[in-house]
């Protein structure tokens, strides 16, 4: 069956190659069936996937082939349930991301969508490679797209100050990753890239605490973690939305993977010491300080950006919560399942949100929430959509934000009761600016003449809105699925940090 994981793999890359070559106006529908066609084999290997519990969560549709006897690397793939979730997560948004700039009055060249294939290639191979410079090849492969989205067709002219401030922190901290990665294949026996290889290596607690920040500097910038995370405002607010979706949909996504594959079986010990409680400090300060700023944003993309930021600490914090537990008083591997749980469903909602962003700026011309008003009295299959993704982005109950943050906060309340009552906030503050957000754009006074010839949503936007609510009322109703997918290679992550 490993032909199955080659086939998602090239098939995209293929995509990108056609598209860069197929000057034509139909190349927006051509990189719609590549990326459908990506969903449907995600799903037929879902359906294929052996969900028996394992103590030590086998790999499937496993890839190896020689690469380099000379550093001792190959090009090997796999997937286990962490990996599976996110490649459903990657190849369901892909297309939806795909369909949503489909209304966009300017339109989009061939090569625009080329690059979205692309990076579709690059998220792919760092969700599946077993190696880890394969690992570091893909993270750099991913750059190189978004980059050019963003810098090519983002708004206005801060975008090229922008996405090259992105560029550089996230560039410098791959570099950073890269030496990490080198000094744990020196020490290690076998002196390989493999990931067994670099699990098994005999790092002292001082090699390891050097180790961990090599490595976590990268997946901070990426995810961001406060205060690395300076370019994220900016970047999300300038890119066109198609590149906002993709950034904080999916691609932060990958130092949230980076951080449970790579450096919790790695580095335990420091994990386990001050290194970890530093995290957990800081995931905390971003949930409180990212909140705060989308509780005065006024800038639509702008507090969304920082909800993603608040969000995205509570993943963190659960994940290094769990960690430090497991090293002082025995396993336990809430943090990391409901870490996954919620990147799937932040995944789902915030693209979703910065879509209803992109479509409020469309009907009022301004990103500016304050000029905003009235649209639920002329939109209402909008008003609807929106409201679901809102809720599912706030935790309620029954949405798909709910599950995943409960346990991430049970997580953090077994390392420390004074830390969850202050990442609690997050649910807290998120009402509160979410609502706000809310209650000014569909019902606050917005101008007459505006509303006057406002329609409501055209069938493209209700297909992509509907189709991510789905997602946010079926997981929110039944997680048992993914929790019953990512379970197992979770507790074999948590169970690793203790060999």
């Amino acid at each position: 069956m490993s032909y199955l994981l080659l086939t998602l793999l090239l098939l995209p890359l293929a995509g990108s190659g056609l598209l860069f070559f197929w000057n034509n106006k139909s190349s927006k529908y051509i990189a719609l069936v590549f990326g459908f066609a990506q969903m449907l084999i995600a799903f037929y290997m879902l359906g294929n996937f052996d969900f028996t519990p394992t103590v030590d969560a086998p790999l499937q549709y496993e890839i190896t082939y020689p690469w380099s006897n000379y550093i001792k690397s190959s090009i090997n793939f796999g997937i286990d349930g962490m990996s599976m979730l996110m490649v459903l997560l990657t190849n369901i948004l892909v297309p939806l991301i795909i369909l949503s700039s489909y209304n966009e009055n300017k339109g989009y060249p061939n090569s625009f969508y080329a690059l979205i294939l692309l990076m579709q290639f690059g998220l792919l191979g760092v969700f599946t490679s077993l190696d880890g410079l394969l690992f570091y090849i893909f993270w750099e492969v991913t750059l190189i797209p978004i980059w050019f989205i963003a810098g090519i067709w983002g708004q206005e002219d801060k975008r090229i100050k922008f996405t090259t401030k992105f560029f550089v922190y996230t560039f410098v901290g791959s570099l950073f990753m890269l030496f990490g990665l080198i000094y744990v294949y020196n020490q290690g026996q076998a002196a390989s890239f493999a990931l067994t290889d670099l699990y098994n290596a005999q790092l002292s607690v001082t090699e390891q605490n050097f180790v961990f920040w090599f490595i976590f500097f990268a997946f901070a910038v990426k995810l961001p973690v406060f205060p690395f995370h300076t370019w994220q405002p900016d970047t999300y607010t300038y890119s066109p939305t198609q590149g906002s979706m993709l950034l904080s949909g999916i691609m932060l996504k990958m130092a949230v993977y980076g951080v449970m594959r790579y450096l919790l079986p790695i580095t335990p010990q420091a994990i386990g010491g001050v290194s970890g409680e530093i995290v957990i400090i800081l995931s905390v300060i971003g949930i409180i300080y990212g909140a705060l700023i989308a509780m005065i944003s006024t800038d639509s993309k702008r507090l969304i950006a920082y909800s993603s930021l608040s969000h995205v600490g509570l993943i963190v914090a659960g994940i290094f919560s769990s960690a430090v537990v497991t090293m002082r008083t025995g396993l336990t591997f809430e943090g990391g399942l409901g870490a996954m749980i919620q990147s799937f469903a932040h995944g789902i909602n915030v693209v979703g949100l910065f879509y209803c962003a992109d479509i409020l700026y469309k009907r009022f011309k301004t990103r500016d929430i304050r000029q905003m008003g009235g649209l639920a009295k002329v939109a209402p299959k909008f008003a609807i959509l929106f409201m679901i993704i809102l809720l599912g982005s706030t935790g309620v109950p029954l949405t798909n934000g709910f599950i995943g943050e409960f346990i991430l906060l049970k997580s953090v309340y077994s390392y420390n009761f004074i830390m969850t009552v202050m990442a609690g906030l997050t649910l807290i503050l998120a009402a509160a600016y979410m609502l706000r957000f809310y209650g000014k754009t569909m019902f606050g006074k917005g101008d007459d003449a505006v509303l006057a010839t406002t329609k409501d949503i055209s069938s493209v936007e209700f297909s992509v809105l509907a189709s991510l609510s789905v997602f946010v009322i079926v997981l929110g109703v039944y997680p048992q699925p993914v929790i019953e997918m990512v379970t197992s290679s979770i507790q074999f992550i948590y169970a690793s940090m203790l060999n």
